[in-house]
């Protein structure tokens, strides 16, 4: 009896490791397709633009890294299902908190290419910017806590700008620099 119990006991540990193990790889994959989609509109801006995908900064990876006459932008990606709001300053998915922060992950990462940058020799501004790769957010563009949140679909215009934070000699000076990162 004791066999039949720690068999069934294994068994069902097994299943519900299975399961965790494939909600895992579902929420890899369809981060990546959110990431492929934004890449694949990054791809479109304006010659000036340069873009790095999976950019490695303090250990992490960025899913996107935006170097233009704009300035510098730190781009996370999120493709969730849902309705996407701000309240109160925070993002919420079907009117509820996520379990992590999207606006500090933004944030942190935006602090971590502003750092790497450092080391390498450019002092200068990054911009954090959250970007929904599903367009759920139904505000479409709002800064809030000091990242840009946005759609995926708003990108590209919202990155067309007439305004130059960096002149042309200084980018060319960035994009070496961020070209010949480890």
């Amino acid at each position: 009896m004791i066999t039949a119990l720690m068999l069934a006991a294994a068994l069902a540990y097994c299943g519900w490791s299975l399961m965790k193990g494939l909600r895992h790889v579902e929420r890899f994959f369809k981060g990546a397709r959110g990431e492929e989609r934004v890449a694949g509109i990054l791809k479109d801006l304006p010659e000036a633009y340069h873009v790095f995908n999976d950019f490695l900064a303090g250990g992490l990876h960025v899913d996107h890294v935006v170097v233009g006459p704009a300035g510098v932008f730190a781009v996370e990606t999120k493709y969730w299902k849902g309705a996407v709001t701000v309240e109160d300053g925070h993002i919420l998915l079907d009117g509820q908190l996520p379990n992590r922060s999207p606006l500090a992950q933004a944030r942190k990462e935006a602090q971590l290419v502003k750092a790497t940058l450092a080391e390498a020799g450019w002092t200068g501004n990054v911009t954090p910017v959250l970007a929904f790769a599903s367009d759920t957010f139904k505000q479409h563009i709002a800064e809030v806590q000091g990242a840009v949140v946005i759609n995926s679909c708003e990108l590209a215009q919202s990155f067309a700008t007439q305004r130059v934070v960096i002149p042309p000699a200084e980018l060319d000076r960035l994009v070496v620099l961020m070209e010949n990162q480890p």
